[in-house]
């Protein structure tokens, strides 16, 4: 396993901005946080000219993108066209938002599968982030959602089981279908609190992680907008050497 960070951590900021900032962090590996909604970076400025972003992105930092994180659904085709851009950046990895709740299993089994197969056709593995409000929101059903679509995985994101409908809830049964992590601190009434001083055991995700053959990334993904009086570098600095410690 390795450490990385999401360019999340500073989408209130210009893309090429929150890459410097992680660099002076001693974070040497990235994974880019996608949302059309934003003007950090959006999925569509990204497609317009892949190879040009890739070239841009290579001037601006030595960090190696190793995942991409869509923060929204977007269509087959700009899925498609990120995956293209996965491969000029030799990563594996995308993470997809799960359907909201009430979304009919089957036509979530059906989306699914048509990203698996026009991800998988060039070696990239898709995965569904644990999110509250979204299906995955019951460990239970993103299991299923996993079982029902092989090849398609679980991006853990701990806090929201920690901080959600269900406070606490179990979660073990995702560990053998993580394919990608997403880490903070969390109580189980406040999704973001500084390192240290929340419920999240990452001695134990990571060991339930080693445990089922994961040796990929835990990515650090704070959100600026719950970050308050938090000094972001300094929680920056003490995610990174917290994990690291306890690779």
């Amino acid at each position: 396993m390795f450490v990385a960070a999401s360019t999340r951590c500073f989408s209130d900021r210009p893309f090429e901005d929150a890459c410097e900032q992680l660099a002076e962090l001693q974070y040497d590996k990235v994974e880019l946080w996608l949302d059309e909604t934003q003007d950090h970076l959006k999925p569509s400025h990204v497609i317009a000219d892949p190879e040009s972003f890739c070239s841009r992105f290579r001037d601006v930092t030595r960090m190696t993108p190793i995942a991409i994180n869509l923060e929204n659904e977007v269509s087959l085709e700009d899925f498609q066209a990120l995956v293209r851009v996965a491969q000029l950046f030799r990563l594996t990895q995308i993470t997809i938002p799960a359907s909201p709740l009430g979304t009919p299993f089957n036509a979530e089994i059906d989306r699914l599968r048509a990203h698996h197969r026009i991800a998988s056709a060039d070696g990239v593995h898709v995965s569904i982030k644990t999110k509250t409000g979204q299906l995955t929101e019951d460990p239970h059903t993103a299991v299923e959602l996993c079982q029902a679509t092989p090849g398609v995985g679980i991006t853990l994101d701990p806090s929201y089981y920690i901080c959600g409908p269900v406070p606490n809830q179990s979660y073990d049964q995702v560990f053998p279908y993580v394919f990608h992590t997403h880490l903070r601190d969390t109580l189980p009434d406040n999704l973001q609190v500084r390192i240290g001083l929340g419920e999240i055991d990452y001695s134990r995700i990571i060991s339930q992680l080693q445990r089922n053959g994961y040796n990929l990334a835990l990515s650090v993904e704070l959100l600026p907008e719950r970050l308050g009086d938090i000094d972001r570098a300094v929680e920056m600095r003490k995610m990174r050497l917290l994990l690291e410690s306890l690779l």
